[in-house]
């Protein structure tokens, strides 16, 4: 008989909250249920028609490529960076299949203390827990719109380390849709570099910052920043698996291990995408206004929805990006608990059964489970329409009247969730 035994570190671990969330409402939808999909958070727009050509034109490219990447892409990559003002070289830049197994490779690589916000991003803390890693939890509050503040941080680093620290930020921020600015970034980068930790900037919606203000921690802490990104979100194709990491020269002896490491494990992303991505990263005009315009209808219908929110007395930080927000529903606490309804996943929880709107308990992102928070993901609607219908219309905000048209199952299910709070 076969010896059952798992690692350790593995038992009890299922599928990412993210993805069975997706999966749940899916089945759910097939099944003829009315499901207002605002739990998995996938970019809503197509992949831009000039990158998909890209990608038509490489499909036979079937060749192994280097472990670290395609020297054209790493090329492309890099001057990415320096036109957003950051410094970069094709030598520091690291390709892989999606930024999630990057962010992964360099915590095996690193074998660090896990310094994370909470709530933080749902695979961040379990990708340390499957390595024996310890996280250390940096509390942050609604007060303070869900930012780490340098004197938590400084607090968490008081201890003398046992072994190295890493700080892993997400700006513009899933769940919270909040962007860190620049003298936050400098403040923080102050008390990293006093206490030599190593920061992991998830810089993966940087481009979906809906002023186009983004600021690269790099740009603050250039020694001791690694910055990860990828193709995912700001350019519509997460199934692609096309991630980047971007090394600081002083830290060749982590890239060259990481590099090590994905030639044991995933060998090199795949050879078309690689090919494809060069183009999305060469940019141009047509790239710059599909940016643009993406931005203009998730600006206005993360305000959209979270006025929703408010008007139904919910606490929730308005978005600075992405498409994200984390609402705390603890007004309704007392009415909550009558229902039998006394944490965030029997919320999330009742709420899809009784209103059909999905959306994720806050416990997986860090928060305590007694919690009432949620993510909520403002994506359910047709980014292709929506793309086309923003060209056509006049520049400057998008109004409530386009937001009714193209995104309309996205603030109806705002709606429910208020009229379901009410009742």
């Amino acid at each position: 008989m076969i010896d059952t035994t798992l690692n350790p570190h593995v038992i009890g671990r299922g599928a990412s909250p993210t993805l069975a969330i997706n999966e749940r409402t899916k089945a759910l939808a097939a099944r003829g249920r009315d499901v207002y999909r605002l739990g998995f958070g996938q970019s809503p727009f197509p992949v831009p028609a000039r990158v998909v050509e890209s990608l038509r034109a490489n499909a036979a490219a079937k060749d192994y490529d280097p472990s670290r990447g395609l020297p054209e892409l790493r090329d492309a990559v890099a001057g990415w960076f320096r036109r957003r003002g950051v410094e970069a070289h094709a030598d520091n830049v690291v390709i892989g299949p999606g930024s999630k197994e990057l962010i992964f490779l360099v915590q095996l690589a690193r074998n660090s203390e896990l310094l994370l916000p909470s709530p933080s991003w749902v695979s961040y803390a379990p990708q340390a827990g499957v390595l024996g890693l310890p996280v250390t939890w940096i509390p942050t509050d609604m007060e303070g719109r869900w930012s780490p503040t340098p004197e938590a941080l400084a607090h968490a680093c008081a201890t003398p380390p046992t072994r190295p620290r890493l700080l892993l930020l997400n700006s513009p921020s899933n769940p919270t849709g909040v962007s860190l600015r620049g003298p936050q970034l400098a403040a923080l980068a102050e008390v990293a570099r006093q206490h030599r930790v190593l920061v992991l900037s998830d810089e993966i919606y940087g481009e979906l910052d809906h002023a186009g203000a983004h600021v690269s921690m790099a740009s603050h802490y250039p020694e001791g920043t690694i910055v990860t990104g990828g193709l995912s979100k700001w350019c519509g194709a997460g199934g692609w698996r096309l991630g980047t990491a971007l090394f600081p020269p002083g830290l060749r002896w982590l890239q060259e291990a990481v590099v090590g490491l994905a030639s044991e494990t995933y060998s090199t992303a795949a050879a078309p995408i690689q090919r494809a991505a060069i183009t999305a990263y060469a940019g141009g005009d047509d790239l710059d206004l599909y940016v643009v315009r993406s931005r203009r209808i998730m600006a206005a219908l993360g305000q959209a929805v979270t006025r929703r929110l408010t008007d139904a007395r919910v606490h929730v930080a308005s978005p600075d990006g992405g498409f994200y927000l984390f609402p705390e529903f603890g007004h309704y606490r007392e009415a909550l608990a009558q229902r039998d309804i006394t944490t965030g996943s029997e919320l999330c929880e009742r709420l899809l059964e009784d209103t059909g709107v999905a959306l994720l308990p806050g416990a997986p992102f860090g928060r305590p489970v007694a919690e009432l928070s949620a993510r909520l993901s403002y994506v359910d609607f047709d980014g292709a329409a929506a793309l086309d219908a923003v060209a056509s219309s006049a520049e400057g905000p998008v109004d409530d009247a386009f937001l009714q048209r193209h995104c309309g199952r996205v603030l109806e299910g705002a709606t429910r969730i208020g009229a379901w709070l009410r009742g």
